[in-house]
């Protein structure tokens, strides 16, 4: 069984994707459909447990995580995507511990390669090869989650795909340095991602999840636990069904931190599913831009509102 019993009593679910039984159409495969739903709608997320990322590629891409975050920060803060995506974010009063960096498509070798020759314009071939490996399995375990949800609701496989199919994908690097004396241990405060779903793999402890009742569940690092979080374009696609997921990260560790989060946005206008639009749960949303979502984001009337997608696009 894929989620064994104890598993199934911890407070956020843990699933083995793993599992040679993990197949369309059999008996694991649906219950497991169930588990992740619920586990959506009730704390906004779960665990996978998930090896198709081998230890070669896990630490290839997290040794190139280094080296990028060892760059002038003149350089990393070049613009690599016209999309509204914050190539770079760090260097932030409130939370001095943080800095991030994203690469934009990194599906695409193309894009991966142009992405890298902007900040080794010598070139840095292990850099563009480690990181698109990396995407692409991490990518699968995506497709299946998404796959799930769909099935759980009884919607139509086609729908799925063509959700798939317009997804824009962003690979996040994030780097937590250890505290100066003074300083917070705060990484990043309590947040909802902008995103419709992230895909988190952590190289050290940090990561906490705020379960439905209110409390903080601290996520054990290893190479294959991924976090899986429903971030705010799911939330409005469900019409409320499933939650965000609020989550924060301190720094517990005398060393550098790095984790990586797979995010992915609609790449089309969206809006609430029309099969879980019903009398008990009626339109919540306008259907939804995400790139405008995105400028809004950080606006004055964003950062002020009690729920910023709601501000943006609730009905």
């Amino acid at each position: 069984m894929m989620v064994s019993e104890t598993q199934a009593q911890a407070p956020l679910p843990v699933i083995d994707f793993a599992d040679e039984n993990m197949k369309p159409g059999t008996d694991t495969w649906v219950s497991c459909c169930k588990v992740v739903r619920s586990a959506f709608e009730d704390h906004g997320g779960f665990l996978a447990l998930y090896d198709k990322v081998d230890p070669l590629l896990y630490d290839s891409v997290f040794s190139s995580m280094e080296q990028l975050f060892d760059l002038p920060l003149e350089t990393k803060m070049q613009p690599t995507t016209d999309k509204p995506i914050y190539s770079y974010a760090g260097q932030r009063p409130d939370i001095p511990l943080y800095e991030s960096m994203a690469i934009d498509n990194p599906l695409s070798a193309k894009d991966c390669h142009k992405y890298t020759t902007i900040m080794w314009p010598q070139g840095n071939h292990s850099f563009s090869e480690s990181v698109s490996s990396y995407t692409k399995k991490v990518a699968e375990l995506d497709y299946i989650v998404k796959r799930m949800v769909f099935e759980s609701y009884g919607l139509d496989n086609q729908k799925c795909e063509s959700l798939i199919e317009s997804t824009d994908y962003v690979l996040r690097c994030y780097k937590y340095r250890t505290p100066k004396v003074g300083e917070t241990n705060a990484g990043v405060h309590p947040h909802t991602d902008s995103g419709f779903l992230t895909i988190l793999n952590q190289r050290l402890n940090g990561l906490e999840i705020q379960l439905k009742d209110g409390e903080w569940f601290q996520v054990d690092a290893s190479p294959s636990m991924f976090a899986v979080l429903a971030g705010d374009a799911f939330m409005v696609w469900s019409n409320d069904r499933i939650r965000g997921c609020m989550h924060r990260v301190f720094m517990n560790s005398n060393v550098d931190r790095y984790s990586l989060g797979l995010l992915s946005y609609a790449g089309k206008v969206m809006e609430p599913q029309e099969e879980l639009v019903d009398e008990e749960h009626p339109l919540r949303y306008k259907p939804f831009d995400h790139y405008g979502y995105l400028r809004f984001f950080l606006t004055e009337e964003a950062v002020k509102s009690a729920s910023r997608i709601k501000a943006y696009c609730g009905v």
